[in-house]
């Protein structure tokens, strides 16, 4: 996501032609979730465009399309993998990770099916599954049957982290969709491989969202230390301040392993002049 609305003439130029948008938001943050491909596989062109708009360096999280994970539940699939998998290979070393989003109805009994369908995808990308049915996190051995299958192709596991979010009753009518949509799992911090992921969800409250996310500054310290290579998004439920905030994040990481490189520094949002 980096056209949303909220962002543009307050902290991304507007207005900008299509080929520039994601350009703009590269300069605030160093990745991305290519959410919009849940939807639809995009043509080759426009990622093709995408690549032109972002350094090598620059990371997508690209999720796989609802046909291939929701309708078809990864069985029968050969032609939308393929499809897929050609209209996003412009991206190059910026696809950090093929993001596989399961519907929260895929349960321990079809990780079988999960385990074959990873086999298939080609080891050249990084790969990360997000589960939402709650026996992954209050089942230990369903929990760690799904951790087995995931080292077997060296794949992460995404958290998907809304415990801030609903520690309290929704305030705004942003926050009251997101509580009617958002999974309401435990907190998972535990990463499988060198490449973790990490979504976040706070409030549309900034204090509260900062409050909740001091959980995700140690751990990711940690995995820094390790050696790791961490990618974080930070939203919240209007993801109004969502690029500010994510800033704020790596600025928190950084207070405390100051050796990390800062963030690029944003396009103003108005024209240069000279006075």
């Amino acid at each position: 996501m980096w056209t949303h609305g909220p962002w543009r003439g307050r902290l991304l130029p507007h207005p900008l032609p299509p080929g520039e948008r994601l350009g703009a938001y590269a300069t605030w943050c160093n990745a991305v979730e290519g959410n919009t491909t849940f939807y639809a596989t995009p043509a080759r062109s426009t990622v093709e465009s995408w690549a032109r708009q972002t350094g090598p360096d620059f990371r997508f999280v690209v999720k796989l399309p609802k046909s291939i994970t929701h309708e078809r539940r990864l069985s029968g699939i050969d032609e939308e993998l393929r499809s897929f998998l050609d209209a996003i290979e412009p991206l190059g070393p910026r696809a950090h990770a093929l993001w596989v989003q399961l519907p929260a109805s895929f349960a321990p009994a079809d990780l079988g099916t999960l385990a074959g369908f990873l086999r298939r995808l080609p080891r050249s990308y990084g790969c990360a599954v997000e589960v939402r049915h709650p026996a992954f996190f209050e089942n230990e051995r369903s929990e760690r049957l799904l951790e087995r299958v995931l080292a077997g192709v060296d794949a992460e596991w995404i958290p998907f982290d809304t415990t801030a979010f609903f520690q309290s009753p929704p305030t705004s009518d942003a926050e009251r969709d997101a509580w009617m949509k958002k999974p309401r799992v435990p907190r998972r911090s535990l990463a499988l491989t060198d490449r973790p992921i990490v979504r976040y969800l706070g409030r549309d409250d900034t204090a509260r969202t900062i409050e909740g996310w001091r959980h995700w500054v140690g751990t990711v310290t940690e995995w820094l230390r390790e050696g790791r290579s961490p990618t974080v998004f930070i939203h919240t439920p209007d993801n109004a301040d969502a690029l500010t905030l994510a800033r704020r994040f790596h600025d928190d990481v950084r207070a405390v392993l100051p050796e990390i490189e800062p963030l690029p520094e944003p396009l103003p949002t108005e024209p240069l002049t000279l006075f």
